[in-house]
């Protein structure tokens, strides 16, 4: 907690669009917000939003694909702010090729910042959760980790990683008051699947049984009831929040 008794959250890739509704979403449940991102740029001009909507939030620059820059992040969130109490893991990359044109490279980057940046955040606070009796992880993965897609072997491996993750880790801290979960976002409506042409969009659209892609918010108040005490109960559980175009 901070100085004023708030939870501190912490929540990666914190400056594309499900981050900045979850940086928001949080700012209005009364937590002590901290958003990472890896441009100060982008950055200032989500503190300049926020600050616009009468929300606290504090900017914390970082490599999440780096362990070691992870570890200086948490460092410095915590001799300035307080320890970390929920930790959301949003950041994520794509690549997508034919896994036949699919080079290292792509595999590597993808994987890095998707998957191993779930463990490199979480290493650095599961110890202080586990001595405090409390803490929440939440890790964002996708509907495609569970039905896979067309040109994203990477992205997928890195997702469907997660879940295993998710479900070990929380077997592990269960008894210490941490919680440990996983939401699959399905096609929300972010800036990237709207830059999508439209016929395309439709088709989409068209394989959603409730007739609509997702919203940012609606993602964003699922993270927000798993981090809350009322879900102190769920652990080791995957929310998909994707309007029934996959049923696992």
């Amino acid at each position: 907690m901070d100085s004023n008794g708030k939870k501190v959250a912490l929540i990666t890739g914190s400056t594309g669009g499900i981050g900045v509704a979850l940086c928001k979403v949080l700012c209005e449940g009364g937590y002590r917000v901290v958003g990472n991102c890896r441009s100060a740029e982008k950055g200032a001009a989500l503190q300049e939003e926020l600050t616009a909507l009468e929300h606290e939030i504090d900017i914390q620059l970082g490599d999440v694909g780096d362990f070691d820059s992870v570890g200086q992040m948490i460092k410095s969130i915590e001799e300035k702010i307080g320890p970390v109490d929920i930790l959301i893991n949003n950041a994520g990359v794509t690549k997508d090729k034919k896994f036949t044109k699919m080079s290292k490279d792509d595999w590597d980057y993808v994987i890095n910042t998707d998957l191993n940046s779930v463990f490199h955040c979480a290493r650095h606070v599961i110890d202080g959760m586990i001595e405090r009796k409390f803490g929440r992880i939440v890790n964002i993965s996708s509907i495609n980790a569970q039905k896979g897609q067309f040109g994203q072997t990477n992205y997928c491996a890195a997702k469907a990683g997660i879940h295993g993750f998710t479900k070990s880790l929380a077997l592990e801290v269960a008894r210490h008051g941490v919680t440990v979960n996983t939401v699959s976002p399905g096609y929300i409506g972010t800036d990237m699947v709207m830059a999508v042409a439209e016929d395309i969009r439709e088709k989409i659209v068209a394989q959603i049984p409730v007739g609509r892609l997702g919203s940012i918010e609606e993602v964003a108040e699922a993270v927000s009831f798993l981090v809350s005490d009322k879900a102190s109960f769920i652990t080791g559980s995957n929310l998909s929040v994707n309007g029934g175009h996959h049923m696992y």
